[in-house]
């Protein structure tokens, strides 16, 4: 994790993963989203009088990864989202592709035995670049329960069989194992020393960001073809087209234009996660809220590892802080009910920070308070809602559901199992509407920045060309050399603000490349700079810059 300083700490380009399979595909379209991309496929739709195979409603995780999904297998694809790309629930998550161990605790071995396979698949094959081994380290004192102090070291061993039998291998994500007092307090210097008698250390995986790989996703599809189209929101949808809004005003009423228009499709997707119910009446999503904290790394000495500590009276719930970029933690997660309408950004309860503050507080050498808050961060879960029980006892199923009009729906599930679920999805339009199709890619395909991916980089900025900043290549992956190359701001390799390891470089590729095309969209989803309001406000002028600076007939 990188931490909190101008000091530009360097790596050379070609420290991918030695042990990935590259798949040498060539797309025929680039990868780059921009505005004038959008602007241009745009006319195209409004001006189509003939169907296309695939319209996907939703531009979080679910809906990219169905784009990709149908994309690569052939099908003309049209991704639709009504705000940014990760705007909704894809960019609150924890950070986690986890192996699903607290559901196989509750003998949903189902789930943890796909959640397991598909973490696997992203570590090893499609997103190495993206996904990282993460420790995780449950400390046991003198005061714990019999039970708590032996039940999270069963969990572990249990989810360690899961990985090898999901086919991780051990050096990839090591086995559980015991950890004296010392090597807890190596892992998490912040520990509570008094009372403590030994640990539980466990290995899963930890997203560099979940807006990233949302990004990374979306543009993979759009290299092998589907038009992604931000700020486009669905007014009506059946199984046959969708009516669409340019919420940027494309039509804007001259020569007899309008912002709304139809598209026709032989299947149209709804992966609209918590909103589900607004565009497929009869779909019952009961959101649950997850927060977050945002504190100081610093607060806990820096940590190598997740802490992860047991909440009072449950069996299997854990708050934890995770290491994030910028020197900072992320403390979470609450489970709350959170009924009524659907707000586009969620925002966390005082009693829930307290909640956190209190669970994590029970394993640390000196307690956090309200003022160690730097920021906070809410997602609403999609939960399938089946009538009765507390939002933590639901299901996190996923379910593919058909209404009378066609349109299929899918809602629930997690963000580890996107790739099957998207599988599931476009397995589904296949068999309904015959279009011919090859068969699913997706196990295999790498991410735009993963080894194997075809996109070319610029002359001269291949493999050991230059070096640059650890924090861009772990971002980027093999990308970063391009991001450097291609950018449209003078200084490229200096930081968006002091104490923050983003680059200016990145700003420029966010709208040349990643199709942001606000403020808001740089700061709170290219990067997650805008999670401390503090950062946000430091970086604005430099995301402002990139806007004014980048030609609106960027690479598309």
């Amino acid at each position: 994790m990188t931490g909190q300083s101008d000091r530009v700490h360097t790596t050379p380009v070609h420290t991918a993963p030695a042990h990935t399979t590259p798949v040498h595909t060539t797309p025929a379209h680039t990868t780059a989203l921009s505005a004038a991309r959008r602007a241009r496929e745009l006319a195209e739709l409004r001006d189509r009088d003939t169907p296309v195979d695939l319209v996907v409603i939703g531009g979080g995780i679910t809906g990219a990864g169905i784009a990709l999904d149908a994309a690569s297998r052939g099908l003309e694809t049209v991704l639709l989202e009504a705000h940014d790309l990760a705007f909704g629930t894809s960019r609150w998550s924890s950070k986690l592709a986890h192996g699903g161990l607290r559901y196989l605790a509750t003998g949903n071995v189902g789930i943890a035995r796909r959640s397991a396979v598909e973490r696997g698949i992203m570590l090893d094959r499609t997103a190495p670049h993206l996904v990282r081994p993460l420790a995780q380290v449950v400390p046991v004192f003198r005061d714990t329960p019999p039970l708590g102090a032996v039940l999270p070291g069963l969990g572990f061993v249990a989810g360690t069989l899961l990985s090898r039998l999901a086919g991780t291998r051990a050096d990839r994500l090591p086995g559980a194992r015991i950890l004296g007092a010392g090597k807890v307090a190596r892992y998490v210097p912040g520990v509570r020393r008094d009372g403590l008698v030994f640990g539980h250390l466990n290995w899963d995986c930890q997203l560099v960001d979940d807006a990233r790989l949302v990004t990374a996703v979306a543009r993979t599809a759009a290299g092998h073809g589907a038009r992604v189209i931000t700020r486009a929101r669905v007014l009506e949808a059946s199984g046959t087209r969708v009516t669409v809004r340019d919420e940027l005003g494309g039509g804007d009423g001259k020569d007899g234009d309008d912002d709304d228009f139809t598209i026709a499709a032989r299947a149209v997707v709804s992966a609209t996660g918590v909103w589900a119910g607004e565009t497929t009446p009869g779909v019952r999503v009961r959101p649950s809220r997850g927060t977050h904290l945002v504190i100081s790394a610093a607060a806990l000495g820096d940590p190598e590892g997740a802490l992860t500590v047991p909440v009072p009276g449950e069996t299997n719930r854990f708050c934890f802080a995770i290491p994030a970029d910028f020197g900072r933690l992320h403390v979470g997660l609450t489970d709350v009910d959170a009924p009524g309408p659907v707000p586009d950004v969620p925002v966390a309860g005082e009693d829930e920070i307290e909640f956190l503050l209190d669970v994590v507080n029970r394993a640390l050498q000196t307690a956090l308070t309200r003022d160690d808050v730097l920021g906070t961060f809410s997602g609403l879960r999609p939960l399938v809602d089946s009538g009765d029980g507390d939002t933590a006892d639901l299901s996190r199923e996923h379910a593919v559901l058909t209404s009378d009009n066609g349109l299929i729906t899918i809602t629930g599930g997690k963000l580890t199992e996107y790739r099957l679920m998207a599988e599931q999805a476009v397995d589904l339009v296949v068999r309904r509407t015959g279009v011919d199709s090859a068969p699913c890619r997706t196990t295999d395909l790498p991410l735009v920045g993963a080894p194997g991916h075809p996109e070319v980089a610029r002359p001269g900025t291949g493999p050991g060309a230059t070096r640059l900043p650890a924090s861009l290549v772990a971002r980027f992956g093999q990308e970063a050399a391009t991001v450097v190359a291609e950018s449209m701001l003078d200084r490229p390799l200096e930081p968006v603000a002091h104490g923050l390891d983003v680059t200016r470089a990145e700003f420029s590729y966010a709208v040349t490349h990643e199709g942001a095309l606000t403020v808001d969209d740089i700061l709170d989803r290219r990067s997650r700079v805008g999670l401390v309001p503090a950062d946000r406000a430091a970086a604005v002028p430099a995301a402002r810059e990139a806007l004014a600076t980048t030609p609106r007939d960027a690479p598309s």
